[in-house]
């Protein structure tokens, strides 16, 4: 059995109603974005003990390695490769119930079994990804994206 919270459906959507507050609290008065992006990761992961989750930053047309929690992960990823690329690509939230069965999925660790990956925007333009990966497969769902889209916005507001 994973490490991970074995969350319902309605206790999920509590966690994240309870912690939207929290981050909007942590970043409103930070105006650096590495810090509140590791204040972020560090909340998500600590609230849902997700395997891995973080950031990837856009830099120099390559999404760079940022803030996150959990082992070790892929430096640099190329726009349209894996699930992160694939969302930067995109400018959309990408929801995979099965990594394996993702086409040029990126395996960073073989212990990741699903992933949700949000784009971080700016004025329109993908900032950064949030990723974050589980243990288990189907971890993700709707009301992960509804509210992770929310801590994305809340972070470049």
């Amino acid at each position: 059995m994973s490490e991970e919270l074995k969350i319902s459906a309605g206790s999920k959507t509590d966690m994240y109603a309870t912690l939207l507050p929290q981050i909007q609290s942590v970043v409103s008065d930070e105006p650096d974005l590495i810090a509140n992006m590791a204040n972020i990761a560090s909340m998500l992961h600590e609230t849902f003990h997700f395997w891995w989750t973080g950031f990837y930053r856009v830099i120099d047309g390559v999404l760079v390695l940022g803030p996150f929690q959990g082992p070790l992960a892929c430096t640099r990823i190329r726009k349209g490769k894996g699930v992160c690329g694939t969302a930067w690509a995109e400018g959309q939230t990408v929801i995979v119930p099965d990594v394996d069965a993702f086409p040029g999925h990126i395996a960073c660790s073989s212990l990741s079994r699903s992933e949700i990956v949000i784009p971080v925007k700016r004025a329109d333009e993908v900032i950064a990804v949030l990723d974050i990966d589980s243990k288990d497969l189907n971890t993700f769902d709707s009301t992960d994206q509804k509210y992770l889209e929310q801590i994305t916005q809340i972070l470049t507001s």
